[in-house]
């Protein structure tokens, strides 16, 4: 069955699309903390300043954002780009491997925890209780099952987006299920994730005002398998839960979408196999 692109609710996004944040005002040094978590200050743009964060465990992060307020951080299991204005991640980038979907750590209760790493106001558990949404991972915790430090920082605020409850338990997690069956059949994969905004008066949750998105992007790229291959998704965020084949895009449409560039440093050669085609039976 060939994949298609779902031609109304991209019409709706390209022509109603805004990133949330304002403009950066300057590149800024290198900021590292104690411990497994190391972090690049607000509003840093500059590539050569992100290259000389500690481990960012190979993977390919998007380029830096312009346009929007920035603050690396990089985990255990992933990486992630924070939006001090959304309370919410820019994106959230990992590597997926057959390995960190099969080890004994497991989900702990209560685990949900406010990240001191970003500056305040930034998201609690008080922002989402009562508000109706869901506290939507990005990165998954059924994808870190290989360290339980790992699986827990999964639960940090900043890896998480208020989230439609249907889409969190259906469509998102078919998406979810996928990859994990993708990282088994060749090995690993690299995925991007994250939160996109509509012209539009933006909900907000809680004292700290929480922006709830009004859709989510991911992105897949599979370089190993002899076959290198990309493929993009568009989720809106609401209580729909149409099959994930309707929201099949290219990575480039994802792109022009987000107005973020992922995986920049794609060789030239698979940049077309990669990002220009996206056929959900090729995986």
């Amino acid at each position: 069955m060939k994949a298609f692109t779902h031609t109304l609710i991209i019409s709706l996004l390209l022509a109603n699309l805004v990133i949330a944040g304002t403009k950066l005002s300057a590149a800024q040094d290198t900021n590292s903390n104690d411990g497994d978590t190391y972090s690049l200050k607000s509003d840093a743009t500059d590539e050569s300043t992100r290259k000389n964060l500690p481990d960012l465990h190979g993977i390919d992060i998007p380029s830096p954002l312009k346009d929007r307020p920035e603050q690396i951080l990089s985990r255990k299991g992933y990486v992630t780009s924070y939006n001090k204005d959304t309370k919410l991640p820019n994106w959230v980038a990992w590597r997926l491997t057959a390995a960190h979907i099969s080890g004994e750590a497991r989900r702990p209760g209560n685990a949900w925890h406010e990240d001191t790493d970003v500056p305040m106001p930034r998201a609690t558990y008080s922002d989402y209780k009562g508000s109706g949404w869901s506290r939507g991972h990005m990165c998954p915790a059924g994808d870190n099952k290989w360290d339980s430090d790992a699986m827990y920082e999964t639960f940090l605020y900043t890896n998480c987006c208020p989230q439609n409850a249907n889409l969190n338990s259906g469509t998102w997690n078919q998406i979810e299920i996928s990859c994990r069956r993708w990282a088994e059949k060749y090995g690993e994969v690299d995925i991007i994730c994250g939160p996109l905004f509509f012209r539009q008066f933006q909900q907000t949750i809680g004292d700290n005002k929480v922006v709830v998105p009004n859709a989510f992007f991911k992105v897949i790229v599979c370089r190993s398998g002899g076959s290198p291959k990309g493929i993009g998704f568009i989720c809106r965020n609401t209580d729909g839960n149409t099959k994930k084949d309707l929201y099949v895009n290219t990575i480039h449409e994802v792109e022009r979408i987000t107005g973020i560039t992922f995986f920049p440093h794609l060789p030239k050669a698979l940049e077309d196999s990669v990002k220009n085609k996206a056929d959900l039976s090729d995986w």
